[in-house]
């Protein structure tokens, strides 16, 4: 039982405002008839302020919004989970224990700090080691940085920057750290970026993602003679991109030998919580320092990361800004002392140990995929050795096609003389196969949080890494089948787009009339344009009149039956007036695919300039029109005389004599391009139709197809070896067997005289068949009509 009844109602008021916020599913009334109200404008704060429940609502509308995809933003939200709600309760409760006397208030601070600093060495086999909670992941680096600067420059205090111009300090990075990492590190501490050495990872044996060591003991050696400080070395347990843990162990010698602080971040760490580790890990544990974000290993919300170190003088540590005076400082380490108890142990291993049997899984059915290669080392992908399956959860993988010792020799022979466009540009083709890849998956399965990375040397690859992800979005063992099984219908269509492209290319560049747009970041097929064939008209024209064919072309192409997407190309830094053609199966077949593009885009262009040719014709034709209207009009009044255009004279003048005139008119002819009179249409007093206008210009190509067969599919027949001889030979004999008797067996023959019978009874059964119809017929049978016919049979 609860003795402060505040802390019960601040429990009470966390719930129902959790259950208000997660509770996103409600669609009020109130909202829609306000729905084009000006919320997003703030208004004036109001005197008697509000209830918690419409400030909870307020924040509920800002946070998922009217415009926002309820399945997505929410998604999160919906796997906090009670651990989460724990977390969020120790923000409440910092806040409410920070009212508290100042002698009560520096005990339980004191108690909280101890405990979670406990916890967390025993859990991640860091012995004797201190904790600095902070919120920002690169802050611990920081601080550490200034507890080096502290500890190896002992008049930094007095002297300031002064001290380290006389000797420069310098702090290494590994070419594979965070983006950025270094340059942050600089403008916080005030340092020159001269004083940021980046050393490159390995080029000839190891991981490309580990630290060349052998490049860092010349590095530091050269610095020496310099003049130099060697003050610390950043290492990964776990590279940003690719998860890689660089040496460890004789990083430390290095760091030893030089009297250097080894700092080491990345998401293996988290590997040391469970029974087993790996050696390159557990090499972390004798480092000086190191950084763990425990927010995401544990799906844990607004969660401090803590950087656990090992320093003898407590006066430099908090010169340096790592421990603090203050209690309220140390209220940092509440949120994750009640995540940790509510988690416990046991709870706290499993959900890391359910993330590496979640990378295990993937990993083993990659393995049995054809064309989906995993890890790195030089230039090719391989599998992981069973030392780095066991060291990192993170999963990288990418889409790789390779070609045959035949295709490699002719490949080579190729590329000595003029190199090949597909092996030329294979590395952009593949980055762009794979990022679409990433995006369909990370689309069909976000619950597997699949995301796309962009490594140095293998270009774009796909990522799983279950440890920054798994715990926030729910992955669990059916995520990843689904996955997999994703991926196994993407592999198909990959290898037959990429396979198909050149061929594509090739068709297009032969046919008349289309212009190949070479594209290498579309994930597709490839791009095509119609080229508009002007005659001599300015470029701005020119433009229009080829925006307009080609937008019309694709209109036509997406309104046929196919399984293939035509677009406009990506929204930003495509090829304008172009068609853009996406993913492709092997069944396609281009050479009617470029044929229907070709012969289409002719047919737009034939009505464009037949409508064009039409205006101009009309216009001329009016012109005409209205100059013999006028001489008509002249002749009119001559043949009248003056009298009669005098009004009052006239009409009477009419009236004794009235004059009779036909009318003339013209009519213009739109299929013969000429004016004609209307005296005709007055005299039968019926418009004339005039010659047939000709057939609308269409495409020839409308390729006969089996029911329920879309366009572009190549047709079953070609593959079972029929040739054109056969199937016309096949054609013939269903003409003989439909001319065969009914009660005629496919074995039998028919005599002359089985011949001459049969004909005289199809010539019976065509007169009365004749005779039948004609009676049959509303109007009166025309007897000479079927005597005629009889006698002609």
């Amino acid at each position: 039982k609860m003795v402060d009844p505040t802390l019960a109602e601040m429990g009470k008021n966390l719930n129902e405002a959790m259950k208000m916020l997660e509770d996103n599913q409600r669609k009020l009334e109130e909202e829609n008839e306000k729905k084009y109200a000006r919320k997003d404008i703030p208004g004036p704060l109001q005197g008697s302020g509000q209830d918690m429940v419409s400030i909870l609502q307020l924040v509920q509308n800002l946070m998922h919004g009217e415009e926002e995809e309820e399945t997505s933003q929410s998604y999160r939200l919906q796997n906090v989970g009670e651990q989460g709600h724990m977390a969020l309760l120790g923000h409440s409760l910092a806040a409410y224990i920070s009212v508290l006397d100042r002698e009560r208030l520096r005990k339980l601070t004191t108690r909280i700090l101890s405990d979670t600093t406990l916890w967390l060495c025993r859990l991640f086999r860091y012995e004797n080691g201190s904790a600095y909670y902070h919120e920002d992941d690169r802050e611990g680096l920081l601080k550490i940085c200034r507890l080096v600067i502290h500890t190896r420059y002992e008049d930094y205090t007095l002297e300031g920057f002064n001290v380290l111009y006389n000797k420069q300090p310098v702090i290494y990075i590994s070419s594979a750290a965070r983006t950025g990492l270094g340059q942050a590190l600089c403008n916080q501490l005030g340092l020159p970026l001269s004083c940021m050495c980046r050393v490159p990872c390995n080029t000839m044996f190891g991981s490309q993602h580990q630290m060349d060591v052998a490049l860092l003991d010349r590095l530091i050696k050269d610095d020496v003679e310099s003049g130099k400080l060697p003050l610390l070395l950043v290492a990964n347990a776990g590279t940003p991109g690719a998860g890689h843990t660089d040496k460890l162990g004789r990083l430390k010698e290095l760091c030893e030998q030089y009297k250097m602080w080894l700092h080491v971040e990345g998401v293996n760490l988290a590997t040391l919580a469970l029974g087993y580790v790996s050696s390159s890990v557990l090499a972390a544990t004798k480092c000086d320092s190191m950084t763990l974000t425990l927010g995401s290993w544990l799906g844990l919300p607004a969660v401090p990361a803590v950087t656990l170190y090992r320093h003898e003088d407590p006066s430099l540590s908090l010169a340096a800004g790592l421990t603090s005076s203050q209690p309220v400082e140390k209220l940092r380490a509440l949120p994750l002392w009640l995540s940790l108890q509510y988690l416990g142990h046991d709870g706290i291993v499993e959900r890391i140990k359910h993330a590496s049997q979640l990378s295990q899984r993937l990993l083993e059915n990659l393995k049995n995929l054809d064309f989906i290669k995993t890890s790195v080392q030089g230039n090719i992908f391989f599998s992981f050795k069973v030392e780095d399956e066991l060291s990192s959860p993170v999963v990288v993988f990418k889409f790789f096609q390779e070609y045959s010792n035949r295709d490699q020799t002719s490949h080579a022979e190729q590329a000595s003389t003029i190199r090949h466009p597909i092996i030329s540009n294979e590395g952009h083709i593949y980055d762009t196969f794979n990022q679409w890849l990433g995006e369909q998956l990370a689309q069909l399965v976000p619950a597997s949080g699949v995301d796309v990375v962009e490594l140095e040397d293998e270009g774009t690859c796909v990522r799983f890494s279950p440890l920054m992800t798994s715990a926030v979005l729910g992955t669990e063992m059916q995520d990843i089948d689904q996955l997999v099984d994703c991926l196994k219908m993407k592999i198909p269509v990959l290898t037959s787009t990429l396979q198909l492209r050149e061929e594509f290319e090739q068709e297009v560049r032969r046919t008349v009339g289309l212009l190949y747009i070479e594209d290498l970041g579309w994930p597709g097929l490839g791009v095509v344009r119609y080229n508009y064939h002007s005659d001599g008209k300015d470029d701005d024209k020119q433009e229009k009149e080829l925006e307009k064919i080609n937008t019309e072309l694709l209109k036509k192409l997406n309104e046929l039956e196919s399984d293939l997407i035509f677009s406009l190309g990506p929204e930003f830094g495509g090829q304008k007036n172009c068609v853009y053609i996406g993913m492709v199966t092997e069944d396609l077949d281009v050479s009617e695919l470029v044929e229907t593009i070709a012969a289409t885009g002719r047919e737009i262009e034939e009505n464009s300039r037949l409508l064009e040719n039409m205006t101009e014709v009309v216009r001329k034709g009016i012109q005409e029109a209205q100059l013999q209207l006028q001489k008509a009009n002249e002749e009119r009044l001559l043949e009248e005389g003056l009298l009669r255009q005098i009004p009052v004279v006239g009409s009477v003048l009419n009236w004794f004599s009235p004059f009779q005139a036909s009318p003339k008119g013209r009519t213009f002819n739109l299929t013969a391009g000429s004016l004609e009179s209307t005296e005709s249409m007055y005299v039968s007093k019926a418009q004339g139709t005039g010659s047939t206008p000709p057939p609308t210009p269409t495409s020839s190509l409308a390729k006969q197809r089996l029911p329920g067969q879309k366009a572009f599919k190549r047709s079953l027949r070609s593959s079972d070896g029929f040739s054109e001889t056969s199937s016309i030979s096949h054609c013939d004999d269903l003409d003989k067997l439909d001319q065969r008797p009914p009660n005629l067996s496919p074995g039998q023959e028919q005599g002359p005289s089985e011949m001459e019978g049969a004909e005289e009874q199809k010539e019976v059964a065509q007169v009365k068949t004749d005779t039948e119809d004609i009676h049959s017929d509303k109007s009166p049978p025309d007897c000479t009509k079927v005597e005629d016919q009889a006698s002609q049979r």
